[in-house]
């Protein structure tokens, strides 16, 4: 069973808009960088590695956009302005939607351009996985943010 442009389009879009939802949900713009114990990761750091991540494997690689990837700065930089960080949730949903909008079904059981985890898997596959990791993380977000936004 293979999926469609236009769901993976409508999970994405669905599941970036609570992205944008999550970010602007916190009390304290300064919370969005709190790590405390064991969290090593603030929500502000995995809000800037999942517009990354999305940007580079969705509309670089496969929507050549010319996004250039700095993956460090997702996890370094600090104190990122909310507003900021609303602004490139948005451009992230948009650049992945258009992306996907473009996208065949034939290019969808193509090969991924890259080979990322050691051995070739189709487009459609990676995309799956891109999304399972944006479910991942969004949910660390919204943990975060009801631990830690007090």
């Amino acid at each position: 069973m293979s999926l469609s442009t236009e769901g993976l389009s409508e999970l994405f879009k669905r599941d970036l808009t609570r992205l944008l939802d999550e970010v602007k949900a916190y009390k304290k713009e300064e919370n969005l960088w709190k790590i405390e114990g064991e969290i090593a990761n603030s929500g502000g750091n995995l809000c800037l590695h999942l517009c990354g991540n999305l940007r580079h494997f969705v509309a670089a690689v496969l929507g050549n956009s010319g996004y250039i990837r700095r993956r460090d700065d997702e996890f370094n930089l600090k104190d990122v302005k909310r507003s900021e960080l609303v602004d490139e949730v948005k451009t992230t949903r948009k650049v992945v939607l258009e992306t996907l909008a473009e996208l065949t079904p034939e290019q969808l059981q193509e090969t991924y351009p890259i080979n990322v985890f050691g051995s070739e898997m189709s487009t459609e596959y990676f995309l799956i996985h891109l999304y399972g990791h944006l479910n991942y993380h969004l949910g660390q977000i919204n943990y975060h943010r009801r631990l830690l936004d007090q």
